[in-house]
């Protein structure tokens, strides 16, 4: 017995499993090698009956208008790039275990023949795996499906001038992307959105974090009396829906009757008699727009920062506090060496995720002001975010989807990398390793 398993070819097995079944079926696991061959045949018929056809209307996009429709075929396309992803997946899988079986018929292990040992085995090592792969197969069709038809439309002329049926798309590259840097009216305006893009996402979100960090770390001092009541009234905003808040704030800065300029401003030149601010154009003027959204998203986001750092307070021992006091060390020092350290060690991805969030957050600066005042070109207002100039690419008279596609791409790359590089900087995801 053992010296037939020692006459088996983990190579051999392997290589033969190109057609998925063989390699099982060399290794005598018949039952395994047929449901794998069965596999194969009804993936052959996916590809002849549904695949060449797919993969060829991606390739050409259609040739006769009103009976092609190039944007279905290229839909198409992209569902069977992904078919064909997961058929080389299963290709793969198949030839790893008729080489791992056959090392194991090898060692003299006890491989699994029989239907019912197939199934036994099934059941022990590869459950969990049975439970995850319809998670991994509504996340290819899910997410990467939608994400792949963006990646293609960026490399289509798919605008108002072409819309299918009545006029075809066509593969044109790159040039959607070198529009953006050389044409001068996508260039000016992706500069600029651009610009203010970085501009809102770090000042909006650094200024919820500060103030979130601020009234946690003071409401959770030991001599603060009525915390709860603190709680509370913090926690309004949030409780508040974030689409009447902002349009709530767009009346609150009206430039005329706006309370801002009506109520507020003025109280306060009551008590600083040396400052006049006069009607301040928070809705007329790409500045004041500026500044009123950042102070708006900061009232938006700050609990959320506050019940996370708060959580986080409550869990640090007292004992570090009080030895830090025995030692002499100041507030400011303990805030600097004890609570920081602490907040950054366990939100630190949580806060990284605000500054993604922000770097999308179409609905406030959609709601508040549209975008404007005014444009900056390309169908961009003075204080539009990437994410708001794609709407407006898609939604206005004459759409422009390609270049939305294109400019989707350039967000995803820079928010997928800044992500990356700076969780790799802290040491949130290396606790497990500590």
């Amino acid at each position: 017995m053992v010296d037939n398993q020692r006459q088996q070819k983990p190579n051999k097995a392997m290589w033969l499993s190109v057609i998925p079944g063989l390699g099982q079926l060399y290794n005598k696991q018949i039952v395994k090698g047929g449901i794998l061959l069965v596999v194969f045949l009804l993936e052959l018929l996916e590809i002849v009956v549904l695949g060449i056809p797919a993969l060829t209307g991606l390739y050409s996009l259609g040739s006769v208008p009103m009976q092609d429709h190039s944007l279905f075929m290229l839909i198409k396309g992209a569902m069977q790039l992904i078919i064909l992803a997961l058929f080389v997946i299963f290709h793969l899988v198949a030839m790893r275990d008729a080489k791992l079986v056959a090392r194991q018929m090898n060692e003299g292990k006890k491989v699994p023949v029989t239907a019912k040992e197939t199934l036994e085995t099934i059941y022990e090592k590869g459950f969990p795996y049975l439970l995850i792969i319809p998670a991994y197969l509504a996340m290819a069709f899910a997410i990467i499906f939608p994400v792949l038809v963006t990646l293609l439309i960026a490399f289509t002329n798919y605008d108002f001038r072409h819309i299918p049926p009545y006029r075809l798309l066509d593969w044109v590259g790159l040039k959607n992307f070198l529009n953006i840097l050389e044409l001068s009216t996508f260039k000016t305006a992706f500069t600029s959105v651009l610009s203010w893009t970085l501009i809102w996402t770090l000042a909006a979100t650094s200024l919820q974090i500060v103030i979130g960090i601020a009234t946690a770390v003071i409401a959770n001092q030991s001599f603060i009396r009525g915390k709860r009541l603190f709680g509370v009234i913090f926690l309004l905003p949030w409780a508040v829906p974030a689409f009447i808040s902002i349009m709530s704030f767009g009346n609150f800065f009206n430039d005329s009757i706006g309370a801002m300029n009506v109520q507020v401003l003025p109280f306060i030149e009551k008590f600083l008699p040396f400052v006049d601010f006069g009607i301040v154009p928070w809705k007329t003027d790409p500045f004041w727009t500026k500044v009123a959204v950042i102070m708006v998203q900061g009232w938006l986001g700050f609990p959320y920062i506050y019940i996370l750092v708060s959580g986080i307070l409550q869990a640090i021992p007292a004992d570090l506090y009080e030895a830090a006091t025995v030692d002499g060390v100041t507030v400011l020092q303990k805030f600097r060496h004890i609570t920081m350290p602490m907040i950054f060690a366990v939100a630190a991805p949580t806060l990284i995720a605000q500054y993604t969030f922000n770097f999308n957050n179409f609905s406030i600066i959609y709601l508040f002001n549209n975008g404007g005042p005014g444009t900056v070109g390309g169908g961009a207002g003075t204080t539009d975010i990437l994410i708001s100039w794609i709407y407006k690419l898609t939604t206005q008279t004459s759409p422009q989807f390609s270049m939305a596609s294109a400019v989707t791409l350039i967000i995803s790359v820079i928010v997928i990398s800044v992500s990356l590089i700076t969780f790799k900087k802290f040491k949130a995801f290396d606790m497990e390793e500590r």
